[in-house]
C-alpha cells in the first residue's frame, strides 16, 4: 500500500526525465505549489530506483520514454511497498494514452501548461489523502501488465530534439553510429541524434535486419550494396545511399552468422 500523506506534511516529490528542459519545467511549476518538496532529479531509470528505495518518496513524475530503461521497465523493478504514486509525463499519441484512461492513472501530455499540471496535481493529492485503499496501486500494476517493454511498439523510435518529438520508422534506419553518449541514425538525407548506448539500441532492432559491424556501427542490412576487402581483415561496405563504413575483423562471425556464407 502506498504510504499515507500527513495532512501537515509538504508532498515530497522524485522528478525523473532525461530531459533538462523537461525538468526545468516541472521544477518551476512546482514552486509556484508551496507545499512540494522535490527529494531529488534522476535523469535515467536505474538512478530513480535507487532514489526511490532511499528517499521513499510521496509521488513521482515520471518520463516514459528514457535511454536504456524506459519508464515501465523501471516500475517494473520496483516491490510494491516501494511504489510511490504516479503522474507520467509523456508524447504518447492519443491511441496510446487510451491505456492510461482506462486503468484510471494520470498522465501530463507533452507538452502541458500550468493549468494540466495542477490539475494532475489535484488528482495525486486525492490519491494521498487517508483513508487510502490498494485501488492505486492495483491500477498501476494492471497498466504494467499490458504496457509493453517498447512503449510506442516494434516498429518506432521516438526522439527528443529542439522541443519537439519525432517518430523514425527502424525500417527507414540506414545505419547507426556511436556518438559520445547518444546514437546517430542515418535515414536517407536526415540524421537524428538519439541518447542511447550500442548496446540498448541493439536491443530494440530486429536482429534479421540491423547488423553490429563495427563497435561504433549499426547497418541495415537491406541497404548493403557491395562490400570490399580492405586492410587487416577489414571490408568496406558501401550502402545504396553511397555511405562507405568499414567492418572489422571482430564482425565476421556475426556476419556468418546473418547472411548463412562465410566472408
Amino acid at each position: 500500500m502506498i504510504p499515507q500523506k500527513k495532512a501537515d506534511q509538504s508532498l515530497r516529490v522524485i522528478l525523473i526525465d532525461d530531459e533538462p528542459l523537461a525538468l526545468q519545467k516541472l521544477r518551476l511549476f512546482i514552486k509556484k505549489e508551496g507545499d512540494i518538496e522535490i527529494v531529488d532529479e534522476c535523469m535515467n531509470g536505474q538512478d530513480a530506483i535507487v532514489s526511490i528505495r532511499t528517499h521513499a518518496p510521496d509521488l513521482i513524475f515520471l518520463d516514459i520514454q528514457m535511454p536504456e530503461m524506459n519508464g515501465f521497465a523501471m516500475l517494473r523493478e520496483l516491490n510494491a511497498e516501494e511504489m510511490p504514486s504516479v503522474i507520467f509525463t509523456t508524447a504518447y499519441d492519443e491511441y496510446a494514452l487510451k491505456a492510461f484512461d482506462v486503468h484510471a492513472l494520470d498522465y501530463l501530455l507533452k507538452p502541458f501548461d500550468r493549468a494540466r499540471f495542477s490539475q494532475a496535481l489535484v488528482h495525486a493529492r486525492e490519491h494521498l489523502k487517508p483513508p487510502l485503499t490498494d485501488a492505486v496501486q492495483d491500477q498501476l500494476r494492471s497498466l504494467l501488465d499490458v504496457a509493453p517493454q517498447s512503449p510506442l511498439g516494434a516498429d518506432r523510435l521516438m526522439i527528443k530534439t529542439d522541443g519537439k518529438v519525432v517518430f523514425v520508422k527502424k525500417d527507414d534506419i540506414d545505419w547507426l553510429e556511436a556518438a559520445g553518449n547518444y546514437i546517430k541514425l542515418h535515414c536517407g538525407a536526415d540524421t537524428h541524434m538519439l541518447r542511447e548506448t550500442m548496446n540498448s539500441i541493439l536491443t530494440q532492432l530486429d536482429a534479421s535486419k540491423f547488423l553490429r559491424i563495427h563497435r561504433a556501427t549499426i547497418v541495415n542490412i537491406e541497404r548493403v550494396k557491395e562490400m570490399h576487402p580492405w586492410f587487416n581483415g577489414e571490408y568496406k561496405i558501401i550502402l545504396t545511399t553511397n555511405a562507405q563504413l568499414v567492418m572489422s575483423r571482430g564482425c565476421h562471425e556475426q556476419f556468418t552468422r546473418t547472411f548463412g556464407k562465410p566472408l
